[in-house]
């Protein structure tokens, strides 16, 4: 193979997505994905976040090792990541007086069954995850 063959595949290795690492478990919301999933009375979990946020992305942390070690999660409650820099000033947001990024919302059907504000203690955001089983 010629060095420049070489090096054309090796970047288009790269870049090629990578099917391990596209599911994360996580659905990004865009307006009309929550809708549906609350009218057929699914649990549902939203996380206001920001890909900049430190405390966001511990919660992300605390919330993926709590789905690792019980699948029973994954089975009964849908997560979905709503990006405060696109919707923190639209109706997803505005609508249930979410104050700030790092605020996780468990919804069914239409009803909140709790929400936590910047906590990041991995007890209490199984404790709210627990209200969706």
């Amino acid at each position: 193979m010629k060095r420049r063959e070489f090096l054309a595949l090796g970047a288009a290795a790269t870049l090629a997505p990578l099917p391990a690492f596209a599911n994360t478990g996580w659905v990004e919301y865009e307006w009309g994905v929550l809708e549906p999933l609350l009218a057929q009375g699914d649990t549902v979990l939203l996380d206001y976040s920001a890909v900049w946020c430190g405390t966001c992305k511990a919660q992300e942390r605390a919330i993926t090792a709590i789905r690792a070690a019980n699948p029973a999660y994954d089975s009964a409650i849908t997560f979905v990541r709503v990006d405060w820099d696109d919707y923190s000033r639209e109706d997803i947001t505005t609508s249930r007086n979410i104050p700030r990024r790092s605020t996780l919302v468990l919804l069914r059907g239409g009803q909140e069954l709790g929400r936590i504000v910047a906590d990041t203690r991995s007890a209490q955001i199984q404790a709210l995850m627990d209200l969706g089983l």
